[in-house]
């Protein structure tokens, strides 16, 4: 079916500085920086995207690093967790002990769901956690990053269910059923876990009820916005279509160069749909993914202006 959704797409978090951000992401969590570009709505500012080894859909992580935005709130109506792929539970306890050398906040390998996971936050304070795919069926996970600092066989190798909090539950619970034809698996009073596609921890949804306490607010350390994945234009389209059929607001179909988009807002949630191509190999050879200033072509003839006004950071890794 055209508008079947695949599973997660990727998820755009916000970070107070690009380059720590970068370190923590590389040289802590040993994912991939596969593009280091510009925010197409904001070319002075970053955006860069990791991922699996490839930059595989469905495994990328990516941020935008808006100068001088205030830290973020963390409270209901927000996505308010972020979920990454591991092989196992072995892989959990490597990374907690990974965590515990390198000084990152963490809560404790814990139970979720019948699966292992393991919570824990950057320096600028976004939240996220490890979630084992041990026993786990669905979406395939990507590949780990071979010449990461984090050996292959416990690497992070794709994204996890994505946590969204909010005061609407079963409003919010019903439209992820009736617009996205979301399979609801698990129903309890305040969470709730919704699928897509082959399901699984590749294309989970979590959500939580939270009517009293604050409103999230956007800033850096809070997500900006989940993507689901699509199979390819006539798809996004197709998607097109019946968000205007069931008169919901969107952005119109945009292209993004490595991927095609469609955004709208589900109450407070911004949810866009990704098309799985082009990718990220286009304009960049696999050994060198995101070492230097990667620009659409749309944007090359202002290669010059961008890269006097963005702070730039080495990203180059010895082959």
């Amino acid at each position: 079916m055209t508008q079947e959704l695949i599973g997660i797409h990727h998820v755009t978090a916000m970070t107070n500085d690009a380059e720590r951000n970068y370190k923590f992401i590389t040289n802590i969590l040993g994912m991939r920086l596969v593009k280091k570009t510009v925010n197409q709505d904001d070319i002075h500012t970053y955006h860069t995207f990791f991922a699996d080894d490839f930059g595989t859909p469905g495994t990328d992580l990516t941020f935008f690093d808006f100068p001088n935005n205030p830290k973020g709130i963390n409270g209901t109506n927000s996505i308010s967790r972020i979920g990454l792929r591991v092989p196992n539970d072995e892989a959990l306890n490597y990374y907690l002990n990974r965590f515990e050398e390198y000084n990152v906040k963490h809560e404790g390998i814990q139970d979720l769901f019948g699966k292992k996971v393991l919570p824990f936050e950057e320096e600028d304070g976004q939240t996220y956690q490890l979630i084992s795919d041990e026993n786990n069926t669905g979406v395939a996970p990507g590949h780990a990053w071979k010449n990461g600092p984090v050996p292959e066989e416990f690497a992070i190798n794709g994204l996890g269910p994505i946590e969204i909090t909010v005061s609407y539950f079963e409003d919010f619970k019903q439209l992820m059923q009736v617009i996205y034809n979301m399979k609801l698996v698990i129903d309890e009073e305040d969470v709730a876990v919704l699928e897509q596609g082959e399901g699984g921890n590749g294309g989970q949804l979590i959500l939580r009820r939270n009517e009293v306490g604050p409103v999230g607010q956007q800033g850096y350390g809070q997500v900006h916005h989940v993507s689901f994945r699509v199979a390819d234009h006539e798809a996004i389209k197709a998607w097109e279509a019946k968000y205007n059929e069931l008169g919901i607001r969107h952005s119109g179909w945009v292209d993004r160069f490595f991927f095609e988009a469609l955004y709208t807002r589900i109450g407070h949630i911004l949810i866009e749909l990704s098309t799985d191509g082009p990718g990220f190999m286009g304009d960049e050879p696999y050994e060198t993914l995101g070492e230097s200033l990667s620009l659409p072509p749309f944007l090359e003839n202002k290669r010059a202006e961008i890269e006097s006004e963005i702070r730039p950071f080495d990203t180059s890794r010895e082959h």
